[in-house]
Formats: structure tokens, C-alpha cells, sequence
């Protein structure tokens, strides 16, 4: 379930287009994505903002889930929980909370975030070992850089053929370099209606999970929401497919293209 959360963050990381002083979403937004692997609608990912506290510090805190239903599941159990804490001003993570539960695989981990000391300290509770990296005021995890993202790029700036990179943290694998490539804008047919959208295309690792560099081709919507709409991915086994699938909470109006 990490690789739906991963092309999550891929997806809204193609959400560069926030305008200036002009927050992309608001607390009560809620996401869900349908993926499907071959023929199988394989899995469900959700994203739910709320407001919370962190040491008497207004946060946002958004809880992701993702989990395998029909025949998916019967073959292959994931129950996996995400979850982040991060500045509403200018969304630096606090903590970072995995929980991940697949097919007998699991993983406890949390991270908490220290800017005073440029520390982040990875709490592994399956193992009971604690690992501490040096960090900058520029780090994100997985789900918190999905909000930083909206709110931090500007349409106006994306450059057909230009990268954007991300420096995150999420797993004791380390700070991990986030890069994709704009590829411009295009319309998609959705079940909402069609949808026009920013393209982008990642570079990943290739091999362990997917084909090739250029593996990924991802959809965000060209609105003030900037949410993901689409992926495609090939893996080193078949194919995925991310759709969004319901919405509720936006903060702005959600733009469909009338015929």
C-alpha cells in the first residue's frame, strides 16, 4: 500500500498551481481514489482533513487509509493507515504516523519532527529502535508534501519539460528526492465529467516496483482544488490504475467541462 500512497503523493505533487496567499483546501476535504490492477478493482484510498493541536500548535491533521476489497483481497489483505500532522501556516510536518498491515507484512512507525535541533527522530515500534536524521525546514512526509504541494507552486511557473523536486522523509530508507517532469495540460473523461488537467511524469526507482524511469503518466485537475484525478502506471507485474472516485469538503468549486 505504500506504492498507492507514493502515486498519491505523485499525483498532487503535479498540483503545482496554487495561487499566491491562496489555500487549496480546507478542513472536512475528503478524497477517495479507485485503483485497479488488470481487471481487478483492486483497492481504495481515502485522505480526510481535520483540525487538531500538536503541543498547544494549530495543525492540520489528515488521515490517509488504504485497503484491498473484492477478489483483491481475498488473495492479498492490506489494511494500512497514514497519517500527518503539519503547520497550517506553512505546512511543515510535526509527526508522521505508518501503520501498515499487509498480507501478513506490517510496519509501526512514527516520526516526529524537530526544527529547533534540525532533527527528525524515527520511532519504529515493531523493532523497538529509534534512528535520528538531520533534516532542513524544507522536509515533508508522504502525506503532508500531498497539502505543501497545493498550496506551494503556482500554475503560471510550471515550464513544459522542467522538474519539480521535493526532499521527503517516511521510512528509515531515509530523505528520499522526489522529481517529475510537466508535461503540460490535457482533458480526461472521468466519471464526474471531463476534467482538465495537468500532466506529469515522475522519475522512479526502476526495477523493484516499476518498469522503467518514466513509468508513471499523472492527472491533477487544473482548478483552485488542485486533487488528483488519474494515474497510470506500469510495474515489474502488470499494470495499475488510480482514479479519483468521490469527493466531498472542497474548498472551491470543483471545475467539469460542459459539453
Amino acid at each position: 500500500m505504500k506504492k498507492i500512497y507514493i502515486i498519491l503523493l505523485v499525483l498532487t505533487t503535479l498540483s503545482a498551481n496554487a495561487q499566491e496567499n491562496k489555500s487549496a483546501f480546507k478542513a472536512g476535504e475528503w478524497l477517495k481514489f479507485r485503483l485497479h490492477y488488470g481487471i481487478f478493482n483492486a483497492s481504495y484510498a481515502t485522505l480526510q482533513v481535520k483540525n487538531d493541536k500538536i503541543n498547544n500548535i494549530p495543525v492540520y491533521h489528515v488521515a490517509g487509509e488504504g485497503s484491498t476489497v473484492g477478489l483483491a483481497r481475498i488473495f492479498f489483505k492490506v489494511d494500512d493507515v497514514y497519517e500527518s500532522y503539519f503547520d497550517k501556516e506553512n505546512g511543515r510536518p510535526y509527526k508522521f504516523i505508518r501503520k501498515v498491515s499487509e498480507g501478513g507484512y506490517t510496519i509501526d512507525l512514527d516520526i516526529d519532527f524537530d526544527y529547533q535541533k534540525k532533527k527528525a527522530i524515527l520511532n519504529d515500534n515493531k523493532k523497538g529502535k529509534k534512528i535520528e536524521f538531520t533534516i532542513q525546514d524544507n522536509i515533508q512526509d508522504l502525506i503532508s508534501a500531498f497539502y505543501y504541494l497545493r498550496n506551494n507552486y503556482k500554475a503560471e511557473e510550471l515550464v513544459k519539460g522542467e522538474f519539480i523536486e521535493l526532499d521527503l522523509l517516511y521510512d528509515d530508507d531515509g530523505i528520499f528526492k522526489f522529481k517529475l517532469k510537466y508535461l503540460g495540460t490535457e482533458v480526461l473523461k472521468t466519471k464526474f465529467g471531463k476534467v482538465e488537467c495537468h500532466k506529469f511524469r515522475p522519475y522512479v526507482e526502476s526495477g523493484r516496483v516499476f518498469k522503467a524511469q518514466e513509468s508513471l503518466s499523472l492527472w491533477v485537475s487544473n482548478d483552485d482544488n488542485k486533487i488528483p484525478i488519474r494515474i497510470k502506471a506500469d510495474l515489474a507485474v502488470g499494470s495499475i490504475k488510480a482514479d479519483l472516485d468521490g469527493y466531498a469538503g472542497l474548498k472551491h468549486q470543483f471545475k467539469i467541462i460542459m459539453d
